[in-house]
C-alpha cells in the first residue's frame, strides 16, 4: 500500500484516476452513438480499472466503495464501475479464464447501455416507476445487445451476457452444467444486485455492504451458490472502505482484507459519541478485540475524513 498513498499527491492522483475513468465512462455510455471507437474505449477502460487494481486490490476497492456509497449522481457510470471492478475480483477467485473475464468486464461496463439517461433519473427518482418506465427496464438487456453489435461489438460472449443479465437461474445449478453465458451472466446478475444496494438513491438510502451481502446470499437461494461465496471470500462481508461499528461503540472505516476471512484491518476513526480522533489508530480484527459488532451505510455516517491519512496508516504494519 505504501507505494500509492506514500504522499497526498499520490492519493489525489489515485483518486482523480478513479474519478475520471467513472466520468468518462459516463460520457460513453451516454451517448454511444457519438463516441469514437467505442468498443476501443470500453477495452481502454477495462484495462485502466484493472491497472489501478493490479497496482494496490485494498487502495482499490477502498476508493470504489467510497464512490459507490456516498452520491447518486452519475448513478450509471458509478454503478457500472462498481460492478465491472467486483466481476473482475470474483470471476478471478472463481478461476475464470482471462478471456472470459474480460468479455465478462466488458459487458459490466456496458450492461445498462440501452437505459443509461432513464437509470440516473431513476436514482434521482422518489417515486415509483411508472409503467413506461417499467417496460425500458423489462426491454434493456436485449435492447443493449441489438446496440452494442450495432456499434460493432462481434464478442458473441459479451453480447450474450449483457442480453440475459437478467434471466432467472438457479444459483444452485452445477456451473459447469451451464453455457459460459449463463455462468458468466450469473456472475454478474449476483454482483448487479449487491452493487445496487449498497449505492444511495434519492428514495432510499444505500444499506451497508454486510446487509447487502446477506441479502444476495438470501436471494440467490445461497447456502450453495459459488458466485456470492466467492464474492464474500474475495472482498469479505466489510470490504475496504466499509464503515463499521465496533463492539466498544467506536466508528471505524476497513481499509484492507487481512488473510483471516472477515477479519479484516480497521482504522479506528472516532468515539460513539461521534467525536473524530485527531489520530486515527490500526487494528488488526484477527488479532482479537475490539470485534466488527456491525457494518455501517456511507448515509449513516457524515464524518469529514482524511482518506489520505487513513490510507497512510493502512500502509503500516498491524
Amino acid at each position: 500500500m505504501a507505494e500509492m498513498v506514500s504522499s497526498e499527491n499520490d492519493y489525489e492522483d489515485l483518486l482523480g484516476q478513479w474519478s475520471d475513468l467513472e466520468s468518462g465512462l459516463g460520457i460513453i455510455l451516454s451517448s454511444p452513438g457519438s463516441t469514437q471507437e467505442f468498443i476501443h474505449r470500453v477495452v481502454q477502460y477495462n484495462r485502466w480499472m484493472q491497472g489501478l487494481m493490479t497496482r494496490d486490490p485494498d487502495v482499490g476497492l477502498y476508493l470504489l466503495f467510497q464512490l459507490a456509497g456516498n452520491s447518486p449522481v452519475g448513478y450509471s457510470a458509478s454503478h457500472a464501475l462498481v460492478c465491472a471492478t467486483l466481476c473482475h475480483v470474483i470471476a478471478k477467485e472463481l478461476g475464470t479464464s482471462a478471456s472470459e473475464r474480460e468479455s465478462l468486464v466488458h459487458a459490466a461496463l456496458t450492461m445498462n447501455i440501452a437505459m443509461t439517461v432513464l437509470q440516473d433519473a431513476l436514482a434521482n427518482q422518489v417515486e415509483k416507476p411508472t409503467q413506461e418506465q417499467q417496460d425500458m427496464i423489462r426491454a434493456h438487456p436485449i435492447k443493449g445487445g441489438m446496440m452494442l453489435s450495432n456499434l460493432g461489438v462481434s464478442d458473441e460472449l459479451w453480447l450474450d451476457i449483457v442480453s440475459c443479465h437478467h434471466d432467472e437461474v438457479s444459483g444452485k445449478t452445477d456451473s459447469r452444467l451451464v453455457s459460459p453465458a449463463t455462468r458468466l451472466a450469473h456472475i454478474l446478475k449476483v454482483v448487479d444486485r449487491y452493487a445496487a444496494m449498497i449505492s444511495p438513491r434519492l428514495s432510499r438510502a444505500g444499506r451497508s455492504a454486510t446487509e447487502s451481502a446477506r441479502a444476495v446470499m438470501a436471494n440467490t437461494s445461497a447456502k450453495t451458490d459459488e458466485v456470492a461465496h466467492a464474492m464474500v471470500r474475495a472482498v469479505g462481508l466489510c470490504p475496504p472502505g466499509t464503515f463499521v461499528r465496533m463492539d466498544t461503540g467506536d466508528l471505524g472505516v476497513v481499509v484492507r482484507r487481512s488473510s483471516a476471512l472477515n477479519q479484516p484491518y480497521v482504522a479506528i476513526v472516532g468515539r460513539p459519541d461521534g467525536q473524530i480522533f485527531a489520530m486515527p489508530r490500526l487494528h488488526r480484527t484477527a488479532n482479537g478485540g475490539p470485534r466488527i459488532r456491525t457494518a455501517l451505510a456511507a448515509a449513516a455516517v457524515h464524518a469529514n475524513l482524511n482518506h489520505f491519512h487513513i490510507l497512510q496508516l493502512a500502509a503500516q504494519p498491524g
